[in-house]
C-alpha cells in the first residue's frame, strides 16, 4: 500500500492562517496599525523573512495595505457592502430609518444576548470602558464624539458575541448605523427628557451584559430601540403640528 507524504506547513501559510483568525476574530479591526515587523516576528516566534512573505500573501487577498513608509494597514474596506450610492438612498428615504430600526432589533437583540451568555472579563472591561466614554461626551454635550461613541458601545457588545459572522454584519454596517444613529439622536435630543432617558437604557443594558443575564440584556435592546422608534414618530407628529401652525399663520397674515 502507498502512502502520501505528509507535507510540512510551510511557514508563512501558518503565520498568514493565524493572521486571518485574529482579523476574523476582530483581535485585529479594519484600519489598524500591524506593530512594526521586528516587534511582530517576535511575537509569533518567527524569522522576518516568513514574516514579511505572510504579510504579502495577505495584502495580496485584499486584506493588509501597506503604506509607503507609513507601515502596514488591516484594510478599510472590510465588510464595506453599503456603498455611498446606498447611504444616500437610505438619507433620502424617511421610512428607510423605521426599516433599519426593524433590523436593528433583531441584530442588537441577539448581540445583547450572546455577549452576556460569552463575555469574557476582558470584553466586560471593553464594555464598561465604551460606556465611560459615551457617559463623558454625554456630560459634556459633545455630540459628534457622543455618536461616535455610541457607535463604539453598540459594536463593543458585538464583539463580545464571539459570533464571527455577527461582529462583522455589525462593523459592515458601521458607517450606515453611525449616520442612522447621528440623525436619530439630531432629532430628538433637543428635548432633554429623551436624552437622559437614551443613556439611562445604555446602561441598563451595559448592566445585564455584566451580570450575564441574556434575558434581561436581550430585553434591555429591545426596550431601548423601541424607546427610540416611539421618540422619533413623536418628534415626527410634533414637526408636523409646528409645520400646519406656520403655514395658518402664514393664510393669516396674507
Amino acid at each position: 500500500m502507498a502512502y502520501q507524504r505528509v507535507k510540512q506547513p510551510k511557514l508563512s501559510d501558518v503565520i498568514m492562517q493565524q493572521m486571518e483568525a485574529m482579523i476574523l476574530e476582530g483581535t485585529l479591526k479594519p484600519g489598524q496599525k500591524l506593530p512594526p515587523e521586528r516587534e511582530l516576528a517576535k511575537e509569533f516566534e518567527v524569522s522576518r523573512p516568513s514574516l514579511r512573505e505572510a504579510v504579502q500573501k495577505l495584502a495580496a487577498k485584499g486584506l493588509l495595505v501597506s503604506r509607503q513608509g507609513g507601515g502596514t494597514y488591516v484594510s478599510e474596506d472590510l465588510g464595506g457592502s453599503f456603498s455611498d450610492p446606498l447611504l444616500e438612498l437610505f438619507k433620502t428615504h424617511p421610512e428607510a430609518q423605521y426599516d433599519l430600526l426593524e433590523f436593528r432589533h433583531a441584530l442588537e437583540g441577539v448581540s445583547a444576548y450572546y455577549a452576556a451568555l460569552r463575555s469574557t472579563t476582558a470584553d466586560k472591561e471593553a464594555i464598561r470602558k465604551c460606556y465611560q466614554t459615551l457617559e463623558g461626551f454625554h456630560a459634556t454635550k459633545e455630540f459628534d464624539k457622543e455618536v461616535v461613541a455610541d457607535v463604539d458601545f453598540h459594536l463593543s457588545i458585538a464583539a463580545a458575541t464571539h459570533n464571527m459572522v455577527l461582529l462583522h454584519m455589525m462593523r459592515a454596517l458601521f458607517s450606515l448605523l453611525r449616520q442612522h444613529i447621528w440623525d436619530n439622536l439630531h432629532n430628538i435630543y433637543p428635548k432633554a427628557d429623551y436624552r437622559q432617558k437614551i443613556h439611562e437604557q445604555h446602561k441598563l443594558l451595559m448592566d445585564a451584559i455584566l451580570d450575564g443575564d441574556p434575558e434581561r440584556a436581550r430585553h434591555a435592546a429591545h426596550t431601548h430601540l423601541a424607546y427610540v422608534e416611539d421618540a422619533l414618530l413623536e418628534q415626527g407628529r410634533e414637526n408636523s403640528r409646528v409645520e400646519r401652525a406656520l403655514r395658518r399663520a402664514e393664510i393669516t397674515s396674507g
